[in-house]
């Protein structure tokens, strides 16, 4: 099977709607399902969707369960693509893997979860709607760990991270070798990820910032939750994608 998929045939989807008080959606938009070569011999599902003239490209994940079937990742994914922003939206496991109860530590293997997310983010730097564009890492719970796994792994390959409501302290001792400009958002309501996310943000030495969304647990339900938490990660993808590194800056956490 070709590494993304057997059917090659872009399909025109529906513009995405724009934030509330946002920038209008992107006029062309083509989506297509595909499948992620990730390393030498594992394929992942993804979607891969590229508004016309996108400013970089944003890989969402959740982490140990199926991205695809996570409606709060979707509706973000659609947020980001209205922002200008292309996107994939990846499982980090092959569907046989999360499937089998024996593969369970494979949920919470954040090294090897990162290094699939590194691998996507090499195929897109070479796959022909993306090819060129700087990539983004956008995780929750699990993914979250995946995704500063990843950024510290392979520091080529991503210009910006953003957890929302995650676990980065999964990402453990390499926290401190992440390059790539970091947001933490964590829910006002949710008290143990606050905490965890405290502790990681010490941990990070690269530029970074913690924002709390008032009320938000870390399910962040709410769609005028999930809408904050796009535009806040949205802008700060929009701002470091195309933006050269000068250095670690960090902003007080709150």
């Amino acid at each position: 099977m070709n590494a993304v998929g057997q059917d090659h045939r872009w399909e025109e989807a529906r513009e995405p709607e724009a934030p509330r008080g946002g920038r209008p959606a992107a006029r062309t938009h083509l989506e297509r399902e595909v499948m992620v070569p990730v390393d030498d011999a594992v394929l992942v599902r993804g979607r891969l969707a590229v508004p016309s003239g996108a400013r970089g490209v944003v890989v969402l994940a959740r982490g140990s369960d199926s991205s695809l079937q996570s409606p709060r990742l979707a509706q973000t994914a659609r947020l980001f693509q209205a922002m200008g922003l292309g996107t994939l939206l990846m499982d980090l496991l092959t569907r046989e893997e999360m499937e089998e109860r024996r593969t369970r530590q494979l949920r919470f293997n954040v090294g090897l979860l990162g290094m699939r997310m590194a691998g996507a983010a090499r195929w897109l730097k070479r796959e022909g709607p993306t090819a060129g564009l700087n990539v983004g890492y956008f995780g929750a719970h699990t993914g979250a760990g995946a995704a500063l796994s990843a950024a510290a792994f392979r520091p080529d390959q991503v210009e910006a991270v953003v957890s929302r409501g995650g676990r980065p302290d999964l990402a453990g001792a390499v926290l401190p070798k992440v390059q790539a400009p970091t947001l933490l958002l964590v829910g006002g309501a949710d008290t143990l990820g606050l905490d965890i996310n405290r502790r990681a943000y010490e941990a990070l030495r690269a530029d970074k910032r913690m924002d709390i969304i008032p009320g938000a647990t870390h399910h962040f339900q709410e769609d005028s939750e999930l809408e904050q938490v796009a535009e806040l990660a949205g802008e700060w993808f929009l701002q470091h994608l195309g933006a050269p590194r000068d250095g670690a800056r960090e902003a007080a956490p709150p």
